[in-house]
C-alpha cells in the first residue's frame, strides 16, 4: 500500500512540474498581421517591453582593416524594444540572425598561406564571416550594436574571431552624418521611407552608416597540421587583414528595412 501511495505522490509531483513549466515552454502567438514579430517577448516575459521590432539588413558592406566584405545574405535583428531603448531577446531565436557572408580571397587571402591551395583546393578554403552580438543592443539616437565576427572555415578551428564579449567591435549606426577621426571623412546615411499600415510602422531602403569604430586583433585562430599539431595563426591573420585597426580606418554601410509595432497590438 505504501508503495502505491509513493508512486501516486511521485506521479502527481511530475504532473505539477509539467504544469508549472508549460507556460514558458510555448511561445505566445502574435495576432494576425503581426507574425513577423514572433521573436518579440510578451509583457509577461519582459515587463519593460514597449514595442516589437524587426530590422532586416539586405545589402551594403562591412570593412575593417584591409578586408571588405559585401553583405549579400540578409541579416535580421528582431526582439522587443524596451523603455530605455534596449533590444530585448525574444523566445524564438537570437536578436541577430547569424548569416554567413562570403569573404573575398578566402582563407588564403586571410592568412597569406598559398600552399594550402595545393593541399586542400580552393573550394575547401572558402571563408565566411558571421556577425554575432557581443553585448546589449540599444536603439536610441543611433543603433548601438556591439559585435564579434566569427571567421568560419574548418582550417581555422572553431573559435577564430575578431572581437569578443569582453572586447567587442562597437558599432554606432546612424542615418545621419558621421564624425569619424581621420583619415576617414564624414559619410551620411539615408532615412528610410516610412509608411504606417494596420498598426505597423514600416521603413524601407534606409541606409545606416558608421566609420568611427575600431577593430581589435584576431583571436582563437588555429591551424592544425597533420591533424594533431595546433599552431596559432592570429599573427598571420592580423598581418594580412590589417588588424587591429584603429578608429577612423574602418567603415560599414547597411541597407535596411524596418518594422515596428506596439507590443499591445502584437499580443492583444
Amino acid at each position: 500500500m505504501r508503495s502505491k501511495t509513493k508512486r501516486l505522490i511521485v506521479g502527481l509531483a511530475a504532473l505539477a512540474a509539467v504544469a508549472i513549466m508549460a507556460p514558458s515552454a510555448y511561445a505566445a502567438t502574435p495576432a494576425p498581421g503581426f507574425g513577423q514579430f514572433a521573436n518579440c517577448p510578451t509583457k509577461t516575459e519582459s515587463p519593460t517591453v514597449v514595442y516589437c521590432i524587426k530590422s532586416t539588413v539586405k545589402g551594403g558592406h562591412f570593412q575593417m582593416g584591409s578586408k571588405d566584405v559585401p553583405i549579400t545574405v540578409p541579416m535580421t535583428l528582431s526582439g522587443g524594444l524596451g523603455e530605455n531603448g534596449d533590444i530585448l531577446k525574444g523566445p524564438t531565436g537570437p536578436i541577430l540572425t547569424q548569416a554567413k557572408q562570403k569573404v573575398p580571397g578566402g582563407v588564403v587571402g586571410l592568412t597569406g598561406l598559398t600552399w594550402l591551395l595545393e593541399i586542400l583546393g580552393s573550394e575547401a578554403l572558402t571563408l565566411y564571416a558571421v556577425t554575432e552580438t557581443a553585448g546589449t543592443v540599444n536603439f536610441g539616437e543611433s543603433l548601438t550594436l556591439p559585435i564579434k565576427v566569427h571567421l568560419v572555415n574548418s582550417t581555422l578551428g572553431n573559435n577564430c574571431y575578431v572581437g569578443s564579449t569582453s572586447n567587442p567591435i562597437k558599432l554606432s549606426l546612424t542615418a545621419a552624418t558621421t564624425n569619424p577621426p581621420p583619415p576617414n571623412t564624414p559619410i551620411t546615411g539615408t532615412v528610410p521611407n516610412f509608411t504606417f499600415e494596420n498598426g505597423v510602422l514600416k521603413g524601407t531602403d534606409g541606409v545606416l552608416v558608421d566609420n568611427s569604430f575600431s577593430a581589435p586583433g584576431a583571436s582563437g585562430c588555429v591551424l592544425t597540421l597533420f591533424g594533431f599539431i595546433p599552431i596559432s595563426i592570429n599573427g598571420l591573420v592580423n598581418t594580412q587583414s590589417g588588424l587591429p585597426a584603429a578608429a577612423g580606418t574602418n567603415e560599414t554601410k547597411q541597407v535596411v528595412d524596418e518594422e515596428l509595432a506596439e507590443v499591445g497590438n502584437v499580443y492583444p
